[in-house]
């Protein structure tokens, strides 16, 4: 046992504002968990996607399934979430009467993902004419705005529960005291405003990451239309990867999803033509 006045900081309690977790040292945890179903079901219930001739609207969230938390220790801020979602969409043709339905898959909104590798999985419950339409419509569109709603829940979370998870120190306290001379009520009126927006200021997450930037040149010995079809003809890469393709979808701003989502980008930009000597001219941007 420490001698009296040389234990750890840590340990002394009588020094906080509040004689709690002493210099935010011990894990301090909220429940995140039903404000993110709640969060989860405002967001994403009534989504509607529109195009030419197509209408789709999320009309249910049946299956959200996982956990959500905040967490402190040593004054930093983690957050832990994973969520298997399910969501039920309605959709038709605007010149015919006929309801099409399906269902989207979420299974991987976690920590570990950015909303950009999430795997949204749309399907329909019947082959009608005209429900492939449909369906493009709601796997193009619907999961870009899908994506967009899951990226503001994690935004979101982390400011709502970032408040009054780090506690202020013996130190923050000493800084924000008042002295107590010639003190006017208008004087302490604006004295304790600005205390308070001292503390509710807010705090920042996340950590940063070191990345490095790696630059390939490869050689392809084959034809530039063939080159071309490798990355553009589905039926190519499924052959190449061996297994399906979860999205894809060859045209500017479109989509790929290959080997079970670790493997996704976007086609920025694609062109080919046959110059005068009979070459093929290729320019395909992947991102």
């Amino acid at each position: 046992m420490a001698k009296w006045g040389e234990g750890d900081p840590r340990w002394i309690v009588e020094e906080r504002a509040d004689a709690t977790n002493v210099n935010n040292w011990h894990w301090t945890e909220k429940n995140a968990t039903p404000w993110s179903k709640d969060k989860l079901k405002s967001l994403l219930v009534g989504i509607k996607v529109e195009d030419d001739d197509v209408s789709c609207e999320v009309t249910e969230l049946s299956k959200c399934e996982g956990e959500a938390s905040a967490n402190n220790r040593k004054a930093k801020l983690i957050f832990f979430y994973e969520w298997d979602i399910k969501l039920a969409w309605k959709g038709k043709l605007l010149d015919r009467k006929t309801l099409y339905e399906g269902t989207v898959v979420v299974p991987n909104l976690s920590d570990e993902n950015d909303s950009d590798d999430l795997d949204i999985q749309v399907t329909t419950k019947n082959d009608k004419d005209g429900s492939h339409k449909v369906k493009e419509v709601m796997r193009i569109q619907g999961s870009k705005v899908i994506r967009e709603q899951l990226a503001k829940y994690m935004t979101d979370l982390k400011i709502e529960f970032s408040q009054g998870m780090i506690l202020p120190s013996k130190n923050d306290v000493a800084n924000l005291k008042i002295s107590p001379t010639n003190t006017s009520p208008q004087t302490t009126k604006k004295a304790s405003n600005s205390v308070s927006k001292n503390v509710s200021n807010p705090l920042s997450f996340g950590v940063k990451i070191s990345t490095k930037t790696v630059t390939d040149k490869i050689e392809f010995k084959c034809e530039g239309k063939d080159l071309y079809r490798v990355f553009t003809d589905i039926n190519m890469i499924q052959a190449f990867m061996r297994g399906t393709c979860r999205e894809f979808s060859a045209e500017k701003g479109g989509r790929f999803v290959y080997l079970d989502g670790n493997v996704s980008g976007e086609f920025v930009q694609l062109f080919h033509q046959n110059s005068e000597n009979g070459f093929t001219i290729i320019e395909l941007s992947l991102l």
